[in-house]
């Protein structure tokens, strides 16, 4: 019998804020990623990397501005790739070890993924993502003349804000199909992967974000995954939380969850993305599903015993 192929998105809560956090944390991302080897699962992962690519984006603007004359800016492209690379590094090697304490040898790979997005994607003319550091006004009408936006988050302090597009394609998909099928453990499109736009035969990096859990439901849909697990801090899916209306979801349809969608119940900045995401990838397919669950449940989550599965 063939093993069954699932696609775990982990949230932010996986790494922490910090390096000495992010180290710590993949420890328990490990744990629950091993649990879901051990259940026979071929597994690709993928990951928030926020705030990391924030991070990585400050650095290395301060770097520019303390060296104008020998450093540009890093466009937020590079800084996703390298955001991919160092949060890949900490996770393959935390679960690389975790399965050799349990007595398993498996390869775990990070995959350096560009996803497609379209230059025409109405997220280019109306940005969302917050990122990088606070500015004065005098560095934000700086930004703005150079064509980038900015938001006053705070009176007389602001940050830049990028587009948010939609995933169209998965370039490196080939490469983690292959190692799907020898039996590896992929880690790809981090932070959603690094958007580009396809220009003839060459790829240029968009000054963009995609969100992860798009990307994982396209992910998963690529590699023939019958089952998208996102890996969160909560429990379930839950609506009016700490009210007389609250609702807690152990089983749903994606036709009721979309009713509560246009409801207004799933804060657009957190939760929204996962449902969203959810029933896009379940209604494409009767056969395919979605959980929601806490990172230390995700086998309890996959068996329905834990989380919110959600189905067509």
């Amino acid at each position: 019998m063939d093993k069954k192929r699932i696609v775990v998105a982990l949230g932010r809560n996986a790494f922490g804020e910090t390096f000495p956090e992010q180290q710590a944390n993949v420890k328990k991302a490990a744990k629950a990623i091993a649990d879901l080897v051990e259940a026979k699962y071929q597994i690709v992962i993928t990951h928030s990397n926020g705030p990391q690519v924030g991070m990585i984006q400050t650095a290395m603007t301060e770097f520019a501005r303390l060296e104008p004359e020998d450093r540009t800016v890093a466009p937020m492209s590079v800084c996703g790739a390298m955001s991919e690379g160092y949060i890949g590094y900490d996770l393959q090697n935390a679960i690389r070890e975790e399965l050799l304490n349990r007595g398993i040898y498996k390869t775990v790979s990070t995959i350096i993924t560009q996803v497609r997005v379209d230059p025409f994607d109405i997220a280019f003319s109306e940005p969302s993502k917050i990122i990088g550091r606070y500015m004065t006004k005098e560095e934000a009408e700086a930004e703005e003349e150079k064509g980038n936006y900015v938001v006053e988050e705070e009176p007389g302090r602001f940050r830049r804000i990028i587009a948010a597009p939609m995933p169209i394609d998965i370039y490196e998909i080939d490469a983690v199909k292959a190692l799907l099928s020898a039996d590896q453990i992929v880690i790809a499109a981090g932070g959603g992967g690094i958007p580009v736009l396809q220009q003839g035969s060459h790829l240029k990096g968009a000054s963009a974000i995609i969100e992860k859990d798009y990307t994982a439901a396209k992910l998963a849909e690529l590699v023939g995954a019958d089952t998208l697990l996102f890996l969160t801090a909560y429990d379930k899916l839950t609506i009016g939380k700490g009210t007389a209306d609250e609702k807690v979801f152990d089983n749903v349809s994606a036709a009721d969850l979309h009713q509560y969608i246009k409801a207004g119940h799933f804060p657009a900045k957190t939760t929204f993305p996962k449902v969203d995401a959810s029933i896009r990838f379940v209604a494409a397919d009767s056969d395919r599903k979605a959980v929601i669950a806490n990172l230390e449940q995700a086998k309890e989550g996959l068996d329905g015993k834990a989380g919110t599965t959600i189905t067509a």
